[in-house]
């Protein structure tokens, strides 16, 4: 990766493909690679400024004032850098000089935060008290005794670590959908709704008694909301956690697995469709507009009414890859139109789903996935809720302090999200772009001038909206030069171009702030010299963004053959990038700031994001959702895997994700973000089994076993959803996670040429050195 590229994100949370930009759409379309954004919007720094005021605003184009304006101090007037326009400071700014900056016009803050008292507020009204968080609970019952212990433990603790101000809701399903009135404490008072046929909101709100609650007050908060609290017909459903702690560990105390029959040869009639459907009708009447989330535990998949995706027959297995391919999957298609419009129904209340699915078969995770991306929410896919994947995931939810995730929710997207614009000489041209939203949480609010024709994702637009955001939230942004650009002589253009993120939402406290990103690049002249552009490469963010495209492609576009397009994109980039003779492969050679790229694309045609076979749907779902979302550096490491050894001879030191890194008196960590493996080689698997590290005389070798482990608690301690560990020995039967990922430099084919102690890959893949000679001789083709 490029220096440039590797301190992109500093203060900004933004990192790009390319840090110098293009400046016509043909020179754009020929760097392969497309220009885009990967954006972290309430990603934590220590040096953004919180001001305490109203942001000011250009009268033209909107955009907000930024380190990049130039101001005239004697005038009071600042320049827009995006449309030149010139804006008068209003009165509260007539003290400010060259001494005495308002934060925001401070050179190194170009992140700045603002602490808001409402959206669409005058800066003079006072601030409302801040609204608690709200979690709304359900669980499946349709599980083993055990489990259903698991996962009542993990309840009971969860409601333990909340906050005692936030309120708490709580509803169970199996055949049946039970909402639970906490309000009622005297006895156990519960709602039933029938699970086999879909129910409308007003038939929810009509059933629980709160018709006519779910209008809107004036001033943008729920009727009935005083203090941050609803009026007494919705605390009969949403408790502070203070309050009903005691009646909720009573009423899970006292919960029983689903006492509905199920048949021999059957699986359990499960209306977790429904439920969710319930879960958003009883949030939408009682705190739309409010920052909530709907936690969903699953724990099999849905066999009666809406959302159903197999049926009871245990004969008939859950749909596979090959079923989708062949459109073979009969409840399909029609469940994913259901939580479609449950995920519009939540994205207007401004509610988020998570989901925690537990269990050895599918649960819907596929169909599922719409209304979890779209509202942002998190999603975490375990075997078993006894599963420390799930445990120490769900416990993070509810941490604070370095532990927590920093989940804020939405208020919403502001005028404008994403704006930009290329200052050229005495005008300017508008050129976003903004147009595509890397795929998740998303709900287009309004078109405008500043948008490309070419959708990608939830396109279209220069504003959305988003109903939860965490600290490790990264959103991927498209852009496209616009081919309208007026041509200018030389010397005349701005070398500068500005973007301009905007942000508004509500943080864990409750509090509404606008965090406003601005940044600039350079434009380049690319058709005289590409040694700048070269320069300005990330391959880091470039493999992300390749990756998620190609996931898009993947679920959108019928027939899409991912690994021949990811090839012919590498070859037209080697090609256009590289320095070479023609039809010369041994001349070939590619610049360091590309060196690593073919390496990245190599893993990423390997990777359970574009190989599907032996991974359920359910499994390519969860794995693309977390790619999507994840940061820069977490998504490299699930598209190429990282791999540290560590032995008596040195320190523990990076090695390369090749079969050929395995020795017998090896340690190897595997990081590939979904799961940790700690490799022993076959004499160290030895002479640990044969207890050397409990003798005082082998220290050393006891050491050497616990730094990985060491090392491995440190991963899963900062990372979500908590990655699964696995302990194995060579030869073993778990070593398959491992040499699954390595490069297969070493096959049945070749194995008389590995040395003692290593070990073979039994596959018929390409080894990198192959891929390599492969792409040499392509790339320099006539």
């Amino acid at each position: 990766m490029s220096e440039m590229g590797a301190d992109q994100e500093g203060i900004d949370g933004v990192r790009m493909t390319w840090n110098v930009w293009p400046r016509t759409k043909v020179e754009a379309s020929k760097c392969v690679i497309p220009i885009a954004a990967a954006i972290s919007p309430i990603r934590s720094h220590p040096d953004i400024p919180t001001l305490p005021y109203a942001p000011l605003r250009c009268k033209t184009c909107i955009s907000l004032l930024n380190s990049f304006c130039r101001v005239d101090f004697a005038a009071k007037i600042w320049i827009c850098p995006f449309c030149f326009q010139r804006n008068h400071f209003p009165h509260h700014y007539s003290m400010i000089s060259e001494s005495n900056l308002p934060g925001e016009l401070y050179p190194q803050y170009t992140t700045v935060e603002y602490s808001l008292s409402n959206p669409g507020m005058a800066p003079d009204v006072a601030a409302p008290q801040s609204i608690p968080p709200v979690f709304v609970f359900v669980l499946d019952t349709c599980m083993i005794e055990e489990e259903l212990g698991y996962v009542k433990s993990e309840l009971k603790r969860a409601i333990g670590l909340l906050p005692e101000n936030a309120l708490v809701g709580f509803v169970s399903f199996g055949t049946q959908v039970q909402v639970h009135e906490l309000g009622f404490s005297e006895i156990s008072k519960v709602y039933v709704f029938r699970g086999s046929k879909e129910i409308s909101k007003d038939q929810v709100l009509e059933q629980l008694g709160l018709g006519g609650a779910g209008r809107r007050a004036v001033g943008g908060y729920p009727k009935g909301v005083q203090n941050g609290f609803s009026s007494s017909g919705v605390t009969r459903f949403l408790l502070p956690a203070s309050d009903c702690e005691y009646t909720l560990n009573s009423l899970l105390d006292e919960l029983q697995t689903d006492q509905w029959p199920v048949q021999p040869g059957h699986r359990a009639s499960r209306c977790t469709g429904v439920a969710l459907s319930v879960a958003a009708g009883l949030l939408g009447a009682c705190l739309p507009g409010t920052g909530a989330r709907i936690l969903a535990l699953v724990g099999g998949p849905c066999t009666e009414g809406p959302g159903t995706i197999v049926s009871k027959d245990l004969s008939d297995p859950v749909r596979s890859h090959k079923d989708l391919d062949k459109d073979a999957a009969p409840y399909f298609k029609k469940a994913v139109q259901f939580y479609e419009n449950i995920a519009k129904q939540l994205v207007s209340q401004g509610h988020v789903l998570d989901l925690f699915a537990s269990a050895l078969d599918q649960v819907g995770v596929a169909e599922m996935k719409v209304v979890v991306e779209r509202t942002g929410g998190l999603v975490v896919l375990a075997e078993s809720f006894g599963h420390s994947v799930f445990k120490d995931s769900f416990k993070r939810i509810f941490e604070e302090g370095e532990q927590s995730l920093g989940l804020s929710f939405k208020w919403y997207a502001g005028d404008q999200l994403f704006k930009g614009h290329q200052s050229s000489g005495d005008h300017w041209t508008m050129l976003i772009f903004g147009e595509v939203v890397g795929f998740l949480t998303i709900e287009a609010l309004q078109k405008g001038p500043s948008v490309a024709d070419t959708v990608i994702g939830e396109g279209s637009t220069t504003s959305w909206k988003m109903c939860g955001l965490d600290k490790n939230t990264c959103l991927t942004v498209f852009f496209d030069i616009s081919s309208s650009e007026r041509s200018n002589p030389p010397g005349t253009s701005n070398p500068q171009l500005y973007l301009q993120f905007i942000v508004s939402y509500q943080n864990p406290e409750g509090q509404t702030r606008l965090r406003v990103t601005t940044v600039t690049r350079r434009w380049v002249d690319s058709t005289v010299s590409s040694e700048e552009l070269v320069q300005g490469f990330d391959q880091e963010t470039a493999a992300v963004v390749m990756a998620r495209l190609t996931s898009l492609k993947m679920e959108t576009e019928e027939g899409f053959d991912a690994t021949r397009w990811l090839d012919r994109s590498l070859i037209r980039l080697c090609s256009k990038f590289g320095d070479y003779r023609k039809d010369d492969p041994q001349s070939f050679t590619l610049n360091p700031c590309f060196s690593l790229f073919p390496q990245f694309m190599f893993n990423l045609r390997r990777s359970q994001f574009v190989q599907v076979f032996n991974n359920s749907p359910d499994e390519t779902a969860y794995f693309r959702m977390l790619l999507n979302r994840e940061n820069i550096p977490n998504s490299a490491v699930m598209i190429q895997p990282s791999l540290i050894s560590y032995s008596f001879n040195s320190l523990p030191a990076p090695a390369l994700l090749d079969v050929a890194s395995i020795a017998a008196d090896r340690i190897l960590l595997l990081d590939s973000y979904f799961s940790l493996v700690i490799f022993h080689g076959m004499t160290i698997a030895q002479w640990r089994n044969m207890g050397y590290q409990n003798q005082q005389e082998h220290q050393a070798f006891a050491q050497l076993l616990q730094a990985p482990q060491d090392d491995a608690k440190l991963i899963i301690h900062e990372r979500f959803p908590v990655p699964r560990l696995v302990v194995c020995d060579q030869h073993g039967s778990q070593a398959r996670f491992l040499l699954a990922k390595l490069n297969p430099s070493a096959t049945y084919n070749n194995a008389n040429e590995m040395a003692t102690g290593s070990d073979v890959i039994f596959t018929d893949d390409v080894s990198l050195q192959v891929f390599f000679e492969h792409l040499q001789r392509l790339a320099v083709q006539s």
